[in-house]
């Protein structure tokens, strides 16, 4: 089809979101491992991970085979305020470039909350209602989480403790005002409210904290109060599910112009974006309808694929949390205080390590003085000021458009952008200040936390 015929933004009928999520599970011939108790090491059953999840999460979390999940009605009622999402092409950009590579990305920032997160925060608060709970609590990282979860958490009536990384909640306090206009009560993590908090800032004093920490904290609080279930924004099966909406409409989006990406990008910390915007393309290539080049973008200094290890380990710095399998950097890394504080955590997806370490996708790491520089590239020709996350997919996006424009190949590039950064602005201010720089892990950083791995038996 001529490009001519092709809109700068491709939006889909409200009949045309999807009424199911799409499991990716049920396509993997090799699951992801099984989470594991960490007392006895044999994995978790439903019935010991009620005390911690919704129990109609916990199903979720727990199928590997149902391929697609009905989206109950009044969660699609909810979509209906801000999805369909547009699909757009980023026609300035590639003249800017001057490259020859179609570029299309998945804009998740048209609602209040500014990100993709509230496709799974509203799955999660009306199990919560459904199941007659009181309230439920969270981390967060830069915020996007805190923000999605308290709007579901209001909608529901739902009472909402965030645990929110402690660098995070001093760099970004307008996202933190939006989360208690909402009616959320926010903790800069780790904090002196919980027994895993005190402990943590002992050993760590001054420390800036992690997503790691703000999960401890926040599971701690979850199991101690009666009424109260834990949340998480990403990392988890059930994220993941509902975040296949994303992906789902991409594809659609895409089939209607008849248009194949041969290359599809993802910034990942956790892997909920990522493994959303993936979900249905990674499904032919499994089936092997189809072949796509997936490429996860992590930021330097918290790089869990390009540097880390596929082991079991705990998913909190406190170590209280089930056990899984995934690529991780040791549950006693604390990443330094970047700024793309919502990919600042030590592991990643158990669905996700498990297709890269079966090789179907690749991952590459970006430094954030480069990762803002594209940001602002993007920003001045695109006209939307990106999240410090999504800009790692940009700046791998841009990348790749550079490379078509030497070799003259006319790929199409497909990349989600996750939310925006209007609420990310000190960052955007350190960048142009000239006060910004790169810290990197050593090996020896590393390597140090990779050595507290729990034993697991075979």
């Amino acid at each position: 089809m001529s490009d001519k015929t092709i809109p700068y933004k491709i939006y889909l009928n409200e009949d045309e979101v999807p009424k199911a999520w799409y499991n990716l599970r049920a396509d993997m011939k090799n699951k992801p491992a099984p989470l594991l108790n960490p007392g006895t090491g044999k994995p978790l059953t439903a019935e010991e991970l009620s005390p911690i999840f919704c129990e109609e999460l916990v199903s979720q979390e727990l199928d590997d085979t149902t391929p697609f999940i009905e989206i109950p009605e009044k969660i699609r009622n909810f979509y209906k305020m801000y999805r369909p999402s547009p699909l757009v092409r980023a026609y300035c950009l590639e003249q800017k470039l001057g490259t020859p590579a179609r570029i299309y990305y998945k804009f998740e920032g048209n609602n209040t909350s500014g990100s993709h997160k509230l496709n799974s925060a509203i799955a999660q608060a009306y199990y919560a209602k459904k199941q007659g709970l009181k309230g439920v609590t969270t981390e967060t990282g830069a915020g996007q989480w805190g923000t999605a979860l308290s709007m579901a958490c209001s909608y529901f009536d739902l009472d909402l403790k965030v645990y929110m990384v402690k660098v995070s909640y001093e760099q970004k306090p307008f996202r933190r005002e939006v989360m208690r206009t909402y009616g959320a009560s926010v903790v800069p993590s780790p904090s002196e409210t919980t027994d895993i908090g005190r402990k943590i800032l002992a050993e760590h004093p001054g420390t800036t904290g992690s997503l790691g920490c703000a999960i401890s904290e926040a599971v701690e609080v979850a199991t101690k109060n009666p009424g109260y279930r834990y949340v998480l924004g990403s990392v988890l099966n059930q994220v993941l599910l509902h975040q296949s909406v994303i992906g789902l409409e991409t594809k659609t989006a895409l089939d209607k112009y008849g248009i194949k990406p041969d290359v599809i990008i993802g910034c990942a910390g956790g892997g909920s974006n990522l493994g959303g915007l993936i979900a249905p393309f990674m499904g032919e290539k499994l089936r092997g309808e189809a072949d796509y080049r997936i490429v996860a973008v992590e930021p330097a200094s918290c790089p869990s694929f390009t540097r880390g290890t596929y082991a079991y380990d705990f998913c909190d710095t406190g170590m209280i949390c089930p056990l899984a399998k995934m690529y991780t950097l040791g549950s006693s890394f604390i990443p330094s205080a970047n700024h793309a504080g919502g990919l600042r955590f030590h592991g990643m997806s158990t669905i996700l390590s498990q297709l890269y370490h079966d090789g179907y996708m690749e991952a590459v790491s970006a430094e954030q003085t480069s990762v803002f520089e594209a940001a602002e590239q993007f920003a001045r020709v695109e006209g939307i000021l990106p999240a410090p996350e999504s800009s790692h997919a940009i700046r791998v996006a841009i990348d790749e458009a550079l490379k078509c424009k030497e070799t003259g190949e006319d790929k199409t590039i497909v990349f989600g952008l996750t939310g925006t950064g209007y609420f990310d602005l000190v960052a955007y201010q350190k960048y142009n200040d000239g006060e910004m720089d790169d810290v990197i892990p050593t090996d020896e950083d590393i390597a140090a936390s990779i050595a507290r791995l729990p034993k697991v038996p075979r």
